[in-house]
Parts: C-alpha cells; structure tokens; sequence
C-alpha cells in the first residue's frame, strides 16, 4: 500500500468549509484529518461536534479524528456516533491507554495513539499490537502553520522498527508541518500517513499539492 495523504481540515477556510471538503473528496487525498482541542490539553480550541457533524456530511472519504483534549475516553460514543473511522487519543492525555483503546475499537473504529514531541516512543512497547496508528506529532500540538521538528526522522526510524519487531500492522502517521521538501525522507524512515494542513490549503492549486504527496516514492 502507498504512502495515505491526508489533509487536515484545521487549516481550511471555514467559511467555505463545505467547498473544502468537496475538493478533498476530487483529490487524490486518503482520509480528513480532524483536529479537536480544547484549550485545556493544548492551548488553543479547534472545533467541536457540530463542525465535525457538518464535515462528515459532506465528506466521502474517512475521517481521521485526532483528540487533542483531557479525558478522551469521555467522548468514544459521541465521536462513534458523528462517524469516525479513526479515532486517535493523546498518550499524555489517557491515564488508561490500553482499557481506552479497547473501547474505542469496541465502537467498530481504528485506534491511534498520538505522540507529543517530547514524548519516548518507547513507552509504546508494552501495547503497539493494540494499536492501529501512531501519530508522531513533528511540532508541538495547537496551532497550524509551525516547523517541522527535524529529530523526527530518528523518532519516524526507531518506531518502524519497533513495529516490525512487534510483527504489528500499526500505521505511522505524520502530523505538523509535513511539506514536499521532507516527505520523501518521512516515507523512507518508516511513515505511511502524512497530515498536511498549511502546506495543502494555503497552495495556489491544493489538489495538484496532494497529488504531489502521493506521488513521492
């Protein structure tokens, strides 16, 4: 399987929000990538469940919900119920990962696990085979339009190898300043989704940007 592309709809027009996601649905993207915050886990707020509920609506492809929020496990059913397919909850932010995970897959979805920057893969070890995504985050969670963090790469390396020690099938998603100038060396560390939010929506053409994406081997 190729490399999944998947834009995140935090850097999308929202007065044009329909519009956006019609032209997701055209390109050659994979999944939407949703960022919820709530200004308690990370400094700023995103969106809640009414915008994701207006999105679903209109999108044709995956949603890929990213919680960057306190006590994730609180909102399984709800974000099950507006019709998310992946599910991905903070380490930092679950004090029960492994019984969280399990419910999240109980409601018929994939469950993530995102990373901070800081934030040891290692501490993975113990549950990666209950795991469906790893979402490294390469800046650090809140705001679109940050650097990418260079020790990512290393991070991207010794993840894939976990992984294939483990035997595990876990995807390893990218998010935070993914652009054409580091994807190629993102796909040959080990990742197979990138999340792509500035670098799409602020292109002169997003469509060919995303195509662009997926087409780098």
């Amino acid at each position: 399987m190729g490399t999944l592309v998947a834009p995140s709809l935090l850097a999308a027009d929202f007065g044009n929000l329909e519009r956006d996601c019609k032209m997701v649905n055209s390109s050659k993207a994979d999944w939407f990538h949703i960022d919820v915050m709530d200004g308690v886990f990370v400094p700023n707020i995103s969106f809640g469940m009414p915008v994701l509920k207006s999105i679903a609506a209109h999108a044709e492809k995956p949603l890929d919900v990213h919680l960057m929020i306190v006590q994730p496990e609180r909102y399984i059913d709800t974000f099950a119920a507006l019709g998310s397919n992946i599910l991905t909850v903070h380490y930092e932010a679950s004090t029960h990962l492994h019984r969280t995970l399990q419910s999240i897959k109980a409601k018929g979805m994939k469950a993530g696990v995102a990373l901070n920057p800081h934030t040891a893969i290692d501490l993975l070890e113990p549950i990666i085979n209950d795991i469906d995504l790893v979402c490294l985050m390469s800046v650090n969670p809140g705001f679109g339009g940050q650097s990418f963090i260079e020790s990512t790469f290393e991070k991207v390396k010794r993840l894939s190898d976990m992984i294939k020690k483990a035997g595990a099938s876990t995807q390893i998603e990218i998010d935070g300043g993914v652009t054409n100038q580091n994807a190629k060396q993102l796909i040959e560390c080990g990742a197979n989704v990138l999340v792509a939010g500035s670098f799409v929506f602020s292109s002169k053409n997003p469509i060919e940007t995303i195509s662009g994406l997926k087409n780098i081997h």
